[in-house]
């Protein structure tokens, strides 16, 4: 089986960041913009994956379990907002909510 270098693996991982940045910059449903962000947590654990395998150290790894315990805990917070807002305001669309009051 071959490996694939550092270059490769940090090549991928910056245009799965730079797809999720263009999805949270450019979306406007508030579902979207989590999934977009989620594609930019999965693309900070892959560098840390393949920074770590390049070293053969096991921190990679470990970074990514806390990568993916925050995404979980911003997909339970987020979509919990989601269906708040959606409550009150009857839409997901990012624009019209930019009249909130407190």
């Amino acid at each position: 089986m071959s490996e694939i270098s550092i270059e490769q693996g940090l090549l991928l991982s910056a245009a799965l960041f730079v797809l999720g940045l263009i999805g949270v910059l450019a979306r406007r449903n508030l579902i979207m913009i989590l999934m977009a962000m989620e594609v930019m947590f999965n693309a900070a654990g892959l560098a840390f994956i393949v920074a770590g395998s390049r070293w053969g150290q096991a921190d990679g790894q470990i970074m990514f379990l806390l990568i993916l315990t925050l995404a979980a805990a911003e997909v339970g917070v987020g979509l919990g907002l989601v269906l708040q807002i959606f409550r009150r305001f009857h839409t997901l669309d990012a624009d019209s909510l930019n009249g909130m009051r407190g």
